[in-house]
């Protein structure tokens, strides 16, 4: 499909955009285009267009606004240090986006369209990738929207894929300093046979609660249980756990339909098999990681995912009860994973699994 291709007219000077990209805040400055693909039933994908970044224009009976058919993805282009940029496993992001079109009844954008988007985006907004110092990153939110203008509860039949970018730094500021965790016994992220599976915006809405209590209690994010039990450790609001016990077997929870298939968790668990450890899928309750973290069988725990990487977690926390792991001290399988993904990402460390795409040279 080609891309009709209109410049912005009033792009950010020089200066400015040098300013945002050397102390970039997440998700705060945008770069000046955007992507917009358009689906409509009768149709198919048409009308694939670079554009100046701006405001949507949208009916107030737009779908979107009044059912929540939507969905997103997270995905990063990396500054090497020739000066190319490449962005990990976009591939992976295409088909996830596609798994979560399926759930929420949207059209599947194609996966070569999907990366080929990618690569329109910055051939015309490449200047804002900043350069690889600090963990600084060019974050890109692809997305898609019901954008039929029709008030009946059955799935649009005209819906827009978008791309937006923003230049960022570490999600954590703090580094590799481990993050507080605040667990929420009362409030669930996803049912089963739910959207769970799914990265759609109502997930993260129905967790926003939750995270207002744990900043509260000067935590980071929040872990959730399982929605049928409250027993169950399932995932944070916007990662993956792992837990890597004594002897060096790790275990993170299974894909069951409640949680996101995580990108960079499928990452650690290959990089994880790759350096000996026994990486294991089961269901791990509340419970055991109190007992086994007090009793010193649980060394480290780390959450993972493509804003934050991978962080390590020193406390768990909730109304009733902390648990400290590790001594609030980042462990060492945690800071291995830490410096092997992000040099894959950053071309210092070998990319033995292919995982790497380029964007620009």
């Amino acid at each position: 499909m080609d891309f009709k291709v209109t410049k912005n007219p009033s792009p950010s000077s020089s200066s400015d955009r040098s300013e945002v990209i050397s102390n970039p805040t997440f998700g705060t400055h945008f770069t000046d285009h955007q992507v917009v693909i358009v689906w409509e039933k009768a149709k198919g994908w048409h009308s694939a267009e670079v554009l100046p970044y701006g405001p949507i224009l949208m009916d107030p009976s737009s779908a979107v606004l009044h059912y929540g058919q939507e969905i997103f993805e997270g995905i990063k282009a990396y500054r090497h240090q020739d000066g190319s940029i490449w962005t990990f496993r976009p591939d992976k992001n295409a088909s996830r986006l596609q798994r979560s079109a399926q759930r929420m009844a949207l059209p599947e954008l194609p996966t070569e369209l999907f990366i080929e988007s990618l690569r329109q985006l910055i051939a015309v907004d490449g200047a804002w990738v900043p350069e690889p110092t600090g963990e600084k990153t060019l974050y890109m939110r692809p997305f898609e929207i019901a954008a039929e203008n029709f008030l009946g509860v059955r799935a649009a039949e005209r819906a827009e894929y978008r791309l937006i970018a923003s230049p960022v730094g570490p999600y954590f500021t703090g580094g590799i300093k481990p993050v507080s965790i605040w667990i929420a016994l009362d409030s669930a992220r996803a049912g089963k046979h739910g959207t769970g599976e799914a990265k759609t915006g109502g997930n993260y809405a129905a967790s926003l609660l939750a995270q207002q209590e744990g900043y509260a209690q000067g935590c980071s994010q929040v872990m959730y249980l399982d929605a049928e039990t409250s027993t169950y450790v399932e995932e944070l609001g916007g990662m993956n756990l792992f837990f890597v016990y004594q002897d060096g077997s790790v275990v993170t929870p299974p894909l069951d339909g409640t949680i996101l298939h995580g990108i960079t968790r499928d990452s650690i668990i290959t990089l994880l098999t790759d350096a000996g450890h026994d990486v294991i899928e089961r269901k791990i309750s509340l419970d055991e990681v109190r007992e086994k973290v007090k009793s010193g069988e649980i060394a480290e725990v780390f959450a993972c995912g493509t804003a934050a990487v991978v962080t390590p977690v020193g406390l768990l926390k909730s109304r009733e009860e902390e648990i400290t792991i590790a001594n609030n001290e980042p462990g060492a399988v945690t800071v291995a994973m830490r410096e092997e993904l992000t040099g894959i990402q950053y071309g210092t460390v070998k990319d033995r699994h292919n995982w790497m795409h380029k964007l620009a040279d």
